[in-house]
């Protein structure tokens, strides 16, 4: 590791690009696995399963990495702007190839008017971690954002059994607890103390106010989606409701935007 992360210092960008290709064969290599048939009758739905189905992967590994990183190094939570350690680099790498990946993933397959909020969310994701890469500056605060991922991992699987029609059964069940669970602990608790961590200490960090700035934009984007979460799975609309206003389970990507 300690070889390889003056490579990666040196060659940030191209480092970012060789992540987000394993992310593009990982995306063909998980095309080989079964899917639901009710999955392959819709091509969005089955589009939009193999997309999920590299995030989960990408979430089970930077949220568990995230996870170790500030363990084995708690002084990264009260250091965001300078500390760092290879694995913590190297994370950063992955991740921001990943997003990159997925980007490119949703532009080329035509989804991007339909995924505007993805692309948005990525794009201030990239622009903050390339920040991180180049800078080596705030790779710790990259790093405890990268939290978020043990929540998008219940997240991802949510959609998942959307997609595979699955909302009656006991899995989902368990899972939307576990996912509201893991959106207070580690998306809500996450972003409010990175919020916290700058407004408090806005007057000495570098480029303070463009941090602020994208990070009131991801609260505000991470509070609507949790309304519309709590609304969705916990205090639904009736079915007539529904039927009078037009909203149907066949429409997929109407049915998933919840």
């Amino acid at each position: 590791m300690e070889t390889l992360l003056p490579v990666l210092k040196s060659h940030p960008g191209p480092s970012v690009l060789v992540c987000a290709l394993l992310f593009r064969v990982a995306h063909r290599l998980l095309q080989r696995l079964p899917v639901p048939r009710v999955v392959k009758q819709d091509e969005f739905r089955s589009w939009k399963w193999q997309n999920l189905s590299v995030s989960v992967v990408h979430s089970l590994l930077t949220g568990t990495w995230a996870l170790i990183c500030l363990v084995v190094w708690p002084e990264a939570l009260n250091n965001i702007p300078s500390y760092h350690t290879p694995l913590s680099y190297l994370l950063i790498c992955v991740s921001t190839g990943y997003f990159v990946q997925d980007a490119g993933d949703i532009i080329v397959t035509g989804h991007a008017r339909g995924s505007w909020e993805f692309l948005l969310h990525h794009a201030l994701v990239i622009w903050c971690f390339m920040y991180a890469l180049y800078t080596q500056r705030y790779v710790a605060g990259a790093v405890i954002a990268l939290l978020v991922e043990v929540n998008s991992l219940t997240l991802h699987l949510r959609l998942m059994l959307k997609l595979a029609c699955a909302q009656s059964s006991n899995i989902y069940r368990i899972n939307k607890c576990v996912n509201l669970f893991t959106y207070i602990i580690f998306r809500l608790s996450t972003q409010f103390y990175l919020s916290y961590y700058i407004i408090a200490n806005y007057d000495w960090l570098d480029h303070g106010a463009y941090f602020l700035v994208s990070m009131m934009m991801m609260n505000i984007m991470i509070l609507i989606y949790f309304y519309r979460l709590l609304r969705a799975d916990f205090f639904p609309r009736s079915k007539s409701y529904v039927e009078q206003n037009g909203i149907h389970n066949n429409n997929s990507k109407k049915f998933l935007s919840d």
